[in-house]
């Protein structure tokens, strides 16, 4: 236990079980590779905070009208080189928008699946460290075979991830990563300190401690 907290109300949010963030991703993003990085050293953190994270994959095309395959070149680069250098974080970034439906279709046909944590990795890791091409679909196919994972059928993943970036779209997301914490979307990742604040005080005030 925290020192100085009330003993009452932590015993009511451990019997209430963890919160759940919904946090918004595309594959193709290298802003949610760090993310993804940052938040896997800050794992416990969040285990302290009890906050369990739902990660949610979109096709950040059908927001932003970005072209996939369109080259990522001038500010837009040079920023999100500059985040992951602050965050410490080492990125191998695309120069080209990858084609991400296909793995984000699996992620969520994988949700609440312990195999979904390990592709998440798998594909993060393929695109952002190995400079492999995740939208290729013989790269796409070596990895689902490296991890012994079935496809699923096509048009219905196709389906499914429309259907979660409509969603995503009315729960007021913008761009990628975004945590949702209650109603407020909080798009971007920070520095830990910074996540570690913004996801205690959320914490905190969803409990009723505020």
């Amino acid at each position: 236990m925290t020192a100085g907290a009330d003993p009452t109300k932590t015993g009511e949010a451990e019997r209430l079980g963890p919160l759940c963030v919904p946090v918004y991703y595309d594959f193709a993003s290298s802003l949610c590779y760090v993310a993804h990085r940052v938040l896997e050293r800050m794992a416990p953190t969040l285990a302290e905070l009890q906050l369990a994270l739902q990660w949610t994959p979109l096709d950040l095309t059908r927001i932003t009208g970005w072209r996939r395959g369109a080259h990522v070149e001038g500010p837009r680069r040079a920023n999100a080189l500059r985040v992951a250098r602050e965050l410490q974080v080492s990125v191998r970034m695309p120069t080209a928008w990858l084609d991400s439906r296909a793995s984000g279709a699996l992620a969520l046909r994988l949700e609440g699946d312990p195999r979904a944590v390990t592709w998440r990795e798998r594909v993060f890791s393929a695109a952002f460290e190995e400079g492999r091409d995740i939208g290729d679909p013989e790269e796409h196919a070596r990895l689902l075979r490296e991890l012994e994972l079935e496809p699923g059928d096509a048009e219905s993943g196709a389906r499914a991830l429309d259907e979660a970036t409509r969603s995503a779209v009315e729960a007021g997301v913008t761009g990628v990563p975004t945590f949702l914490l209650g109603e407020w979307p909080f798009g971007g990742i920070q520095t830990d300190d910074t996540m570690r604040h913004v996801l205690t005080r959320y914490a905190r005030k969803a409990r009723g401690e505020l």
